[in-house]
């Protein structure tokens, strides 16, 4: 959904614990997976386009209210549409023999994919940014936002093998055009034809094959309990059809935390809190703002829903111990994972974190459909120590107006 470059922000760890487990981790052993768009023209007449920008899908959006529904699916920037160039699969190039950590993130703007390797195992080592104990299993579902580390052992005879990144995000029937089949590229090991596999396409492991991961399953590489709570905030996720919408005039749905829909203020969220803003009161209703101590324990409980669609939730600047996974009904405080985005939705989410980070750290949905119509909240923690430790220069003094002075359709 960028209009320009994007990329992947590793930092390595040069202690990392696990590095014993693999042989091979750098620039070439990035997977990104994205969604790849319509026009809102070609899609509103079901016939999807391969490039396209965010202005005027959202335009799209905003006159109908009804989500894109992606042509196809992308891996390292590379893949088909139904009906399109039969462009060359992006190629993962592997030594028999050799282990490999790939990194894999989810860039796309709403869809769910589905990661497997025919042929070969995914050992998980890490969730957003934080190790875990190994698990193995051989198909891994990602949400928006999502990062996962896995090794992937080149165990297997030379030659090509698909790795399967099928996806889920919205009704297809709105755009005839999709075949989520053709999300994919090649694990090619070195002397192997350049060649597409001469296995069939297919969506990955099914029945009795399958070993998909469960995020409940997953542990630390360390376990810990969970601090127990300070703090309890309930966060109730709710859409507005858009006859009863504020933007009704529009068509656009909208999306309430708490029956709040989020918009962006004029003034900064920082800028207030920097000029003594201290309560909730300080900030717009539609700030939609939490206040919260310093060096506290905060637990957010998102209730199940009647949505079936679970909404990659991600908070900024933290990491938080998933207590209960969307994906299970079990409550664990004794050694959950931590990560930074999980799903919220039908069967309710509980999460904790730490507010030793002082910030106004945005905590939203990582749909960016859903962002766009409010579903997202700003948890502003340690506001003093904010106000001590951020140091505004000149320059920052300077943004303000620079920003008033833009004309309007640029503000």
């Amino acid at each position: 959904m960028t209009k320009g470059l994007r990329g992947a922000l590793v930092v390595y760890d040069p202690e990392d614990p696990l590095k014993d487990l693999y042989d091979v981790d750098d620039v070439n052993t990035i997977w990104q997976v994205g969604d790849c768009l319509p026009s809102f023209e070609g899609w509103l007449e079901q016939r999807p386009r391969w490039h396209n920008t965010t202005i005027p899908l959202l335009a799209g959006y905003v006159a109908t209210g009804i989500v894109p529904v992606s042509d196809s699916g992308t891996f390292n920037g590379i893949g088909r549409f139904q009906g399109g160039p039969e462009v060359p699969f992006h190629v993962v190039n592997v030594v028999q023999g050799k282990r490999y950590r790939f990194r894999i993130i989810n860039t796309s703007a709403r869809n769910v994919f589905t990661i497997s390797v025919d042929s070969h195992n995914l050992t998980i080592i890490e969730t957003d940014g934080n190790p875990t104990s190994p698990m193995t299993v051989n198909s891994i579902d990602m949400l928006a936002g999502q990062r996962y580390s896995v090794v992937v052992a080149a165990n297997q005879p030379v030659d090509n093998y698909w790795i399967n990144a099928p996806f889920v995000g919205g009704d297809p029937s709105r755009n005839l055009n999709q075949n989520a089949t053709l999300s994919r590229a090649i694990l090619r090991y070195q002397g192997a034809p350049a060649a597409d596999p001469a296995a069939p396409m297919s969506l990955g492991p099914a029945g009795a094959e399958l070993n998909a991961l469960v995020e409940a399953n997953l542990r630390p590489l360390v376990a810990a309990a969970a601090p127990e709570p300070d703090i309890n905030i309930t966060l109730n996720l709710v859409v507005i059809p858009p006859a009863d919408s504020i933007f009704q005039t529009a068509g656009k749905a909208q999306w309430n935390v708490n029956n709040v829909s989020y918009l962006a203020p004029h003034t900064p969220t920082l800028v207030k809190i920097l000029e003594g803003a201290n309560s909730a009161n300080d900030f717009n209703v539609t700030e939609n703002t939490f206040i919260l101590p310093a060096n506290k324990i905060v637990q957010v409980i998102f209730p199940p829903s009647i949505d079936d669609e679970a909404h990659p939730f991600h908070l900024h600047a933290n990491n938080f111990w998933l207590i209960k996974s969307n994906s299970s009904e079990e409550i664990n405080t004794a050694n959950p994972i931590k990560r930074d985005v999980a799903g919220v939705g039908s069967t309710g989410t509980i999460m904790r974190f730490s507010t030793a980070n002082p910030g106004p750290w945005f905590f939203h949905c990582h749909i960016f459909w859903h962002f766009f119509a409010g579903l997202a909240t700003v948890m502003a923690s340690g506001l003093d120590d904010i106000r001590k430790e951020v140091h505004p220069t000149l320059q920052w003094d300077l943004e303000c107006p620079l920003y008033d002075i833009l004309p309007t359709d640029l503000q």
